[in-house]
């Protein structure tokens, strides 16, 4: 037997990450780390789910931040004239190749209930861009018919919006003063008309016809109308009626059935695509099947020098309640450094970062991820094992010239990185940072 999970549910459980990402009593952090190349070519390897790749990650983690900002999002894809768009069809897994909604130049969201099509019934390109915030639907020259959702902020824009993905949300209740935007989405989701009728799809156009057949539309709702258009004999399209501005997509439909008559041919058949339950806008992460999650930091330079400057990164995590390196309590700062630290009692030569060092006497091996004056910031992987470094002996670069002798050699990060619960990992091409850069680090969790 074959099953599924629901969109709803997917949902419902993304909203319980967000709620729990916002919730004062947990802790998310994005980190980064793994400054040594991958391999000779430094091609980074897909990650696999099991407890080793967990493990190293925490082994190679350099620095987290807090995780700034969340939000649901949905794939973008922006408005172009002359591409095509699908009208919403409500049988579709996911999305087509032909989106069924689209981002303005005004940064504007707008879902589409019916495609252009020309008397033969052959898909148009979209030539006319939908514009304004009408809270019903509204039918541009190009035969496209359109349904304003909600218009971006801003802020939301610069936090959550990329080349691949835009931020979704379900307003909630606003006051006055409230951002313009998101009064305006309001009223939309307030608008929301259930079971409505967004298009009519031909399954079968028939043949025979010589006019026109009537278009009956059967179901628990009403007011919905419809026309059909022959050609050569045969159903090949179906429009939503409109008169005065308005569309007669009707309302209250839980189901629907398509029948014909008249027009002299016969076999023609249609189904209808019903609204989301609520209607149109009254949740856009349902009107854009949005299962995935943003989560984000923007890690500024040497953030309280927690994050390492002149270094590099290639791997990027999510991180649930990291417990403090000094003690067993919640680490709870805006930053942290995740690096076991030695400080030295003399230094003969520099350290340099990215070089293996060498304990003489213990023989314990690390990676130098940072050197400051009289300490070494390094950590170590099963490439160097795990030898622990000890107290006043020599250490030095085995790929260079550094040297100096340990005054303590284990000194714990502002995080334990072998506790908290690791959510996600991804491995990345070499990203350097530098004292001027800001990195911006999308996690996106998709259900």
């Amino acid at each position: 037997m074959t099953a599924i999970i629901t969109d709803h549910f997917k949902q419902e459980f993304v909203q319980q990450i967000l709620d729990d990402v916002v919730d004062s009593a947990t802790n998310y952090y994005i980190g980064i780390g793994r400054s040594q190349d991958w391999d000779s070519s430094d091609t980074a390897p897909s990650p696999l789910n099991n407890v080793e790749n967990e493990r190293n990650f925490r082994l190679n983690m350099q620095s987290v931040k807090k995780v700034e900002d969340v939000s649901f999002v949905a794939g973008r894809f922006n408005w172009s004239s002359g591409a095509i768009y699908n009208g919403y069809d409500n049988s579709q897994v996911g999305y087509n190749a032909n989106p069924h909604y689209v981002l303005t130049n005004n940064t504007s969201i707008y879902i589409c209930l019916q495609q252009g099509k020309s008397a033969t019934g052959a898909a148009q390109a979209s030539t006319v861009e939908p514009t304004g915030a009408a809270t019903t639907s509204f039918k541009t020259a190009d035969g496209y018919v359109w349904k304003f959702l909600y218009t971006l902020s801003g802020a939301d824009s610069t936090k959550f919006l990329s080349a691949n993905y835009l931020p979704v949300k379900l307003q909630g209740a606003t006051n006055v003063g409230d951002p313009a935007n998101q009064i305006e989405q309001l009223a939309i989701q307030n608008a929301a008309i259930a079971g409505q009728i967004s298009n009519i799809a031909v399954t079968a156009g028939g043949t025979g016809y010589t006019s026109a057949p009537t278009v009956t539309i059967i179901g628990n709702g009403d007011s919905a109308q419809a026309t059909a258009t022959i050609n050569g004999g045969a159903v090949v399209k179906i429009d939503m009626n409109d008169s005065a501005a308005t569309i007669f997509h009707g309302s209250g439909y839980d189901y629907a059935h398509i029948a014909f008559s008249g027009g002299g041919g016969a076999n023609a058949a249609a189904q209808p695509n019903l609204s989301p339950r609520l209607g149109f806008g009254k949740d856009p992460r349902v009107d854009l099947k949005s299962t995935a999650i943003v989560l984000n930091i923007k890690p500024v330079g040497a953030e309280n020098n927690d994050f390492i400057i002149g270094q590099d990164f290639r791997q990027v995590g999510l991180m649930k309640n990291p417990i403090k390196g000094a003690n067993d309590s919640d680490f709870s700062s805006a930053t942290g450094n995740a690096l076991t630290t030695m400080t030295l009692s003399a230094v003969s030569v520099a350290f340099t970062v990215d070089k293996t060092i060498s304990g003489a006497t213990s023989g314990a091996k690390a990676y130098v991820d940072r050197f400051d004056s009289d300490t070494i910031y390094y950590h170590q992987t099963p490439d160097t094992g795990f030898a622990a470094f000890v107290t006043t002996e020599a250490v030095s670069e085995d790929d260079g010239s550094g040297a100096g002798t340990i005054a303590s050699p284990l000194l714990v990060g502002d995080i334990d990185k072998y506790k908290g619960e690791v959510f996600y990992i991804d491995n990345r091409a070499s990203i350097e940072r530098s004292a001027a850069q800001t990195e911006d680090l999308k996690i996106i969790i998709q259900l």
